[in-house]
């Protein structure tokens, strides 16, 4: 027989009325909880978020671009946004790409990103997978050197008025993105100053917009390498006659298309040339810097990528998509560019292939004429 003393029964009532009081708040509890999993966080849900009602300067400091910009790419991406959002409660284009337009041009997902557009830093993270993909599939759209004659033509005058090279068509380069070490055993990925990175190749016109952009090569691969691996080396190599000539520095092979600098310039007309060089490559570097200011998540300020190579790759493809969209938006590529030099890594400038001797004498010829 178990005793219960008197003092004890008022416990025990006690108890008794928080199990009755449990049982009885169950349901409204469960259905708090699916009403946050509909709604979203806080007193923000998706269906109250109108873009209408903020202001252009709340847009553009928030999500990097102006209102018109945003409207023209909820449209660009809208069929693929909506394919992959078949829910009842599905979010928006519109707000998929403020939340990706958020990380890209602030690289990361914060709290108040997602509090500005009623989602949560889960469903952030969703909506830039998708609007990321949505984006590499325009990329074979949106960059290319396949264009009308008078663009091409208009191009070459606008290098032309850099500093005096004709025939110019585009300038590449090389720079390296910051990523998170794949694993511990991988050092594909370490370039030479020690951290891991995509080396990406950008190829551009005059006016930054993007003629080609490979965003996948790990980052202990040298320019040389990449360039001579890469689509457009393969393109203009297979092409027999050529329209025009592309512009790389010290670290490319010299080819009867690939203009490059005088190693070792002997006369007042060669160091002319390499002047007149310096300026016009410096447009790629520029764009690179555009880039990289512009979407923060690629500049190293808030760290690194934290994905994986691929998918860093197509985070990087995304941008450059964006830059060219917003170039052919009519947005200047150059109100975002930084001023410092990014530090990127040192090469050789060796170049151990053979000369070609036809393109040496393209070359001379070229400062004959031009810079004699």
């Amino acid at each position: 027989m178990k005793i219960i003393f008197p003092e004890q029964q008022p416990i025990r009532a006690a108890a008794a009325t928080v199990a009755e009081c449990t049982v009885d708040m169950a349901i409204p509890i469960a259905i708090l909880d699916c009403d946050l999993l509909l709604h979203g966080r806080g007193h923000k849900t998706l269906d109250r978020f109108d873009i209408e009602t903020v202001s252009d300067e709340f847009l553009l400091t928030t999500f990097g671009f102006p209102r018109e910009f945003i409207y023209y790419l909820a449209e660009l991406l809208r069929d693929a946004l909506s394919r992959r959002t078949q829910r009842s409660r599905a979010i928006s284009p519109e707000v998929q790409i403020l939340a990706a337009l958020g990380f890209y041009t602030s690289g990361s997902f914060q709290t108040r990103m997602g509090d500005a557009i009623g989602i949560s830093q889960a469903s952030m993270s969703r909506c830039v997978t998708n609007v990321t993909k949505a984006l590499v599939e325009k990329a074979p759209d949106c960059i290319g050197f396949t264009r009308d004659e008078a663009t091409k033509q208009q191009s070459k005058e606008d290098f032309f008025r850099v500093s005096g090279i004709p025939n110019i068509i585009g300038v590449v380069d090389c720079s390296h993105i910051a990523i998170k070490a794949p694993n511990a055993e991988d050092s594909s990925y370490v370039n030479k100053k020690g951290f891991h990175s995509i080396n990406c190749q950008l190829v551009c016109d005059a006016r930054g917009l993007l003629l080609c952009a490979e965003t996948n090569w790990p980052g202990s691969l040298q320019d040389s390498f990449i360039f001579k691996q890469s689509s457009v080396c393969k393109e203009f190599q297979d092409k027999e006659k050529h329209e025009g000539w592309l512009l790389g520095d010290c670290r490319y092979p010299l080819k009867q298309w690939l203009m490059t600098p005088v190693q070792c310039p002997q006369t007042p007309s060669d160091f002319r040339y390499n002047l007149a060089h310096t300026a016009t490559h410096e447009i790629v570097d520029r764009t690179f810097r555009a880039i990289q200011t512009r979407f923060r998540c690629l500049d190293g300020s808030k760290g690194y990528l934290q994905y994986s190579p691929e998918k860093c790759s197509n985070i990087i493809l995304a941008c450059c998509v964006l830059h060219n969209v917003s170039l052919q938006s009519g947005l200047d590529a150059w109100t975002f560019e930084r001023t410092d030099i990014p530090d990127q890594t040192e090469e050789d400038n060796g170049n151990p292939e053979e000369i070609d001797s036809e393109a040496l004498r393209i070359r001379k010829e070229l400062i004959l004429n031009h810079f004699s």
